[in-house]
């Protein structure tokens, strides 16, 4: 895979993102109420762009709010977005907010994750389902997608890997190319390096937010599908980057199964507090 690198300049890096997102000059412009001419001598350097202009395109663009702050300081304005970090008292209404969704999902597996597929935060029921991943594979930081891909993860046993490989493959892939984080291109190649022949082209794989595993844990078969969150209308840049996956049973004998692990384990709360600083883990039965 190749994403192209950042480079010196506004005008060049609107290019950039606007290739990226397959549009035109005249589409661009007409998003942004802009004249084709406006837009073309932006991106050549023949005109520098207002603070106001360059936000309105970046909006068009769907640019990240870390990659945004790039363009306005490629153009010679101060950042706008700040980047605060996920334990300070500014982000306590997101992490109580993380914590009330990740207890609400027991007994299920939930995690948070950040903009480079490293888990923050994440439940008991996670921890179920991880439980016969090898221990190598669990130290923080985690890596969720190094985790379920790895050939001593979570891909071991799996019993539709095949597709659910793909399905992940191709998600991390188009992260890649959205975001332009050289971080995620580093670990689609490593992910995409552990079976012999990875998805060539997994821009035209599924982009289908449910994602559906068979996977043998607990004992049992499990049958379980995806869903992913993100916060809307974040102006900061941690908040932005953070996502929520929870997995949820695709029949009973999987839900049931779930219930009576949690249940013997006497795990009721998320256990964020070994990986992430989200939440803490309540005390086992008996503990």
């Amino acid at each position: 895979m190749t994403i192209n690198d950042a480079r010196t300049g506004v005008g060049p890096l609107l290019r950039d993102w606007r290739r990226r997102r397959n549009l035109s000059q005249f589409d661009l412009a007409l998003r942004a109420e802009i004249s084709t001419r406006h837009l073309s001598f932006v991106e050549t350097g023949r005109s520098s762009p207002s603070r106001d202009l360059l936000l309105r395109l970046a909006d068009q663009l769907e640019i990240p709010l870390r990659q945004r702050n790039t363009l306005l300081v490629s153009a010679g304005y101060s950042p706008v977005y700040q980047e605060t970090p996920l334990e300070a008292p500014r982000l306590k209404s997101i992490r109580e907010a993380v914590d009330r969704l990740l207890t609400a999902h027991e007994p299920y597996p939930a995690l948070a994750v950040d903009t480079d597929e490293t888990i923050v935060a994440m439940n008991g029921g996670t921890r179920l389902l991880l439980a016969e991943v090898s221990p190598t594979l669990l130290v923080p930081p985690i890596n969720v997608m190094r985790v379920c891909l790895h050939p001593e993860g979570l891909a071991a046993r799996v019993v539709n890997v095949e597709e659910w490989r793909s399905h992940l493959v191709g998600r991390l892939y188009r992260q890649a190319i959205f975001s332009g984080r050289e971080s995620l291109r580093v670990l689609y190649d490593e992910v995409a390096s552990y079976v012999p022949k990875a998805p060539e082209d997994c821009q035209g794989l599924s982009d289908s937010i449910v994602a559906s595993i068979r996977v043998r844990a607990l004992g049992t078969e499990l049958k379980l599908f995806s869903t992913i969150t993100t916060f809307g209308a974040a102006t900061d840049i941690t908040v932005a980057e953070l996502s929520l996956e929870t997995m949820h049973p695709a029949d009973e004998h999987t839900a049931d199964a779930f219930r009576a692990a949690a249940a013997a384990a006497g795990q009721t709360a998320p256990w964020a507090g070994e990986v992430g600083s989200v939440a803490t883990p309540a005390p086992t039965a008996g503990g």
